[in-house]
């Protein structure tokens, strides 16, 4: 029984590397495509903002003891201006409230090919 157990584990575990052997494959030179042909690709571009959290606080100033402006929401759409360091300063669409929110509760989607 034991034996039958150690054989699954080691036949898990194999199956699990597997794909982690053969990763530096995918991590080889990008093939000669033009730039332009590549930033058609749908999952080449740049994903919206999203908040990680229910909600978060939007602040006054890129600090956590500065004064609260307004509270962004899971799924409501903003648009981020500028970054400094882990904070970003946005526009929360909904409400046109201004403001700063920490990096730790917003960040951007990534998008990527398989190919």
């Amino acid at each position: 029984m034991r034996t039958a157990r150690f054989a699954a584990s080691i036949a898990v575990l194999g199956a699990l590397a597997l794909p982690v052997i053969s990763a530096p494959s995918a991590l080889a030179a990008p093939s000669a495509t033009p730039d332009s042909a590549q930033a058609s690709r749908p999952c080449d571009r740049r994903g919206p903002w999203v908040v990680a959290t229910k909600a978060v606080t939007i602040r006054s100033k890129a600090t956590s003891k500065s004064t609260a402006r307004g509270v962004l929401y899971r799924g409501h759409k903003f648009t981020v201006h500028k970054s400094h360091g882990n904070w970003h300063y946005l526009t929360d669409k909904k409400t046109g409230v201004k403001g700063w929110v920490s990096g730790s509760y917003v960040y951007r989607d990534v998008y990527f090919c398989l190919d």
